[in-house]
């Protein structure tokens, strides 16, 4: 998943998944992979144990010497996926590689990248969220992310204070994440759930929402 502009001064975004460990790790690595693709591919009820074993190259037998049911492999992931994605914030929103861009360059490409990643693992996410509702763990770290990611992006809307007129910018920041989030649950996770929700393609979404981002960085904190 790489996100490049025309000018080379927006840097590359990626995923960030951690090098292969021990051999032991490696076969868990290979039922999560295997876990993670079928989920994203089919969701996750529909995606059985005998299915991520054989794309795994592994048994049943090993799944459940690693896993007591289905319900602790998503919580696995949710793991996982968390510590992948507090990496990938920290390496995308490194000031560092975004000394010359402009705030809609970063709006620009933060939104996309979001946009790329709910998209490329809808299933996954979709599963993260239905059980996010009913069991507090899950929600916990979905909050700790969601900090996360708000902390390291006002840092980088810090450079540009002077375009934001809200007077706390890591408090816009997070606001303005909650807005994109609640969107793409909405659009792109369930939205073909949903009777009468609008169908927009990626890149008409990305540009939407990174206009209603900056819109909202930019209307003052209290306005008359």
């Amino acid at each position: 998943m790489v996100l490049v502009s025309d000018e080379t001064r927006v840097p590359e975004l990626r995923w960030v998944r951690p090098p292969q460990q021990a051999r032991s790790q490696q076969t868990l690595d290979r039922i999560l992979d295997a876990a993670e693709a079928l989920v994203s591919e089919k969701g996750f009820d529909d995606t059985p144990v005998a299915e991520i074993a054989r794309r795994a190259g592994s048994s049943v037998g090993s799944f459940y010497s690693r896993f007591p049911d289905k319900d602790a492999l998503l919580g696995a992931l949710n793991e996982r996926f968390l510590a992948q994605a507090v990496a990938t914030a920290d390496a995308a929103l490194d000031p560092a590689r975004w000394q010359r861009t402009t705030i809609e360059e970063i709006a620009a490409a933060v939104v996309r990248f979001l946009v790329e990643i709910h998209r490329e693992q809808r299933g996954l996410l979709r599963a993260f969220a239905q059980r996010m509702r009913v069991d507090p763990e899950f929600h916990a770290r979905r909050e700790r992310l969601a900090q996360h990611v708000a902390t390291g992006l006002s840092a980088l809307l810090l450079a540009h204070r002077a375009e934001i007129r809200h007077d706390d910018a890591q408090r816009a920041a997070g606001f303005a994440l909650t807005m994109v989030f609640g969107v793409l649950e909405h659009t792109i996770l369930f939205g073909e759930l949903r009777s009468g929700a609008f169908a927009w393609t990626d890149d008409d979404l990305s540009t939407e929402l990174a206009r209603a981002f900056l819109a909202y960085l930019t209307v003052p904190s209290r306005p008359a």
